[in-house]
C-alpha cells in the first residue's frame, strides 16, 4: 500500500523503514530537511510540505501523523483535514488524549474523512520488534489499512498462543487489535501507559532497597553489599517478574552500574495523568498508579537510585532524553 507519514521523529522514521522494507511505499515530511534526506530512497519519497505530500498520494489517501501530543499534532491534522478528501483517512499515531480523537473524529466525519487513533507501542525497538498497535475507529477504514498495521505489528513470533483464544481476532495474536470506535484505541494506550508507570516503579524501588542494604544505619550483620547489576540479569532468567522492562533494567546496570549518567529527573508525558483522571470519572480505586504518577513528580525535586533506574528505562524503550535543569 501507500502512506504519507508526517513525522519522522525515534518512532516515525523507523516505521517508514520496516514499511518499506515489506513493499510499502511511503510520502514523508518532516520539518527537518535533514530528516527527509536521511530516509528518502527506494518506495520512499520527500515531501516540501503537507500539501505536496497529499499531491502525491493516491486516492483513497491516508496519512499517519507520528508527531508529540499537542499543538504540533492538532495543527498537523487541521491541515490534513482542509487538504484530504471524502474517502481519504488520517491516522494519529501519537499519544493523544482519547477525548481529542474523539472530537476530531466527529469534526472529520463531517467531510467525509475518515479518523483513525492508534495508539503505538514499540519505543526505539520498534524497527526490528515490531510495535504494538491500539486501533480505534471505524471498521471501513481500519479494514482497509490492515495491510499497513500488520507490516507494523511484531508478528506472532515465538509467544506461545494463549489457550482458549478459539473464534477471537487473530490479529491479536499477531500484535496489533481493533479496540473499537473513535478514542478506543488511544484509550487502551493510555492505560497501558499508565500501568507501565506502575511497573517501572515497582522496579525502581525493588532495586533502591537492594541498594540501600548496604547503608550504615543497618546493623554490620544485616548489612550486604548486592550486586544490582547480576540481580537484574539473575531475575531476567526463569524468574516470574522477567519483562522487556526487566531486561532495559539489566542493560542499563550493565552499562553504567553507578547509573552516574542519570540525574534521576523523571518526566511524565501525559498518559499517566490522563489514566488517574479516567479512573476519578469511573470511580475505579488506582491506588499503585496514582502513586506511581506521584513518585514522578516528587523525583523532581530530589533524586534517588530509584529515580534514575526509571530514567534509563524511559530512555532504553524509548530515546526519551532528561531534561535539562530549569526545563
Amino acid at each position: 500500500m501507500q502512506l504519507g507519514m508526517v513525522g519522522l521523529g525515534r518512532m516515525g522514521g523507523n516505521m517508514v523503514r520496516r514499511l518499506a522494507r515489506d513493499g510499502h511505499r511511503c510520502v514523508v515530511f518532516n520539518r527537518t530537511p535533514a530528516a527527509i534526506e536521511a530516509i528518502v530512497g527506494e518506495r520512499v519519497t520527500g515531501s516540501a510540505d503537507l500539501k505536496q505530500l497529499v499531491a502525491q498520494l493516491e486516492k483513497p489517501r491516508a496519512a499517519w501523523v507520528m508527531l508529540p501530543a499537542g499543538e504540533i499534532t492538532e495543527a498537523a491534522i487541521t491541515q490534513l483535514g482542509e487538504l484530504l478528501d471524502a474517502g481519504d483517512t488520517i491516522i494519529d499515531g501519537g499519544n493523544a488524549f482519547y477525548k481529542d480523537d474523539i472530537r476530531r473524529a466527529k469534526s472529520l466525519k463531517a467531510k467525509g474523512i475518515h479518523y483513525i487513533d492508534c495508539g503505538t507501542s514499540g519505543g526505539v525497538w520498534g524497527l526490528d520488534r515490531g510495535y504494538c498497535l491500539m486501533i480505534g475507529g471505524d471498521k471501513e477504514a481500519v479494514d482497509r489499512l490492515d495491510p499497513i498495521f500488520k507490516t507494523l505489528a511484531p508478528g506472532a513470533g515465538d509467544i506461545a498462543v494463549t489457550p482458549d483464544r478459539k473464534c477471537r481476532d487473530p490479529r491479536v495474536e499477531r500484535g496489533y487489535m481493533h479496540c473499537g470506535p473513535s478514542g478506543a484505541g488511544c484509550f487502551v494506550k493510555m492505560i497501558h501507559n499508565g500501568i507501565e508507570y506502575s511497573l517501572m516503579q515497582a522496579y525502581a524501588e525493588g532495586f533502591n532497597i537492594l541498594h540501600g542494604a548496604a547503608s550504615e544505619e543497618l546493623p554490620q550483620d544485616q548489612r550486604y553489599q548486592l550486586d544490582l547489576t547480576d540481580i537484574a540479569e539473575l531475575w531476567r532468567r526463569g524468574s516470574v517478574i522477567g519483562s522487556w522492562l526487566l531486561d532495559l533494567t539489566a542493560m542499563a546496570l550493565a552499562q553504567d552500574p553507578k547509573l552516574s549518567g542519570y540525574s534521576g529527573f523523571v518526566q511524565d508525558s501525559g498518559e499517566g495523568r490522563w489514566t488517574v483522571m479516567a479512573a476519578i470519572e469511573e470511580a475505579v480505586p488506582v491506588d499503585v498508579l496514582s502513586a506511581a504518577l506521584y513518585a514522578r513528580f516528587r523525583s523532581r525535586e530530589k533524586a534517588s537510585v530509584s529515580d534514575k533506574l526509571l530514567s534509563a528505562m524511559r530512555h532504553g524503550f524509548g530515546g526519551h532524553v532528561e531534561p535539562k535543569a530549569g526545563q
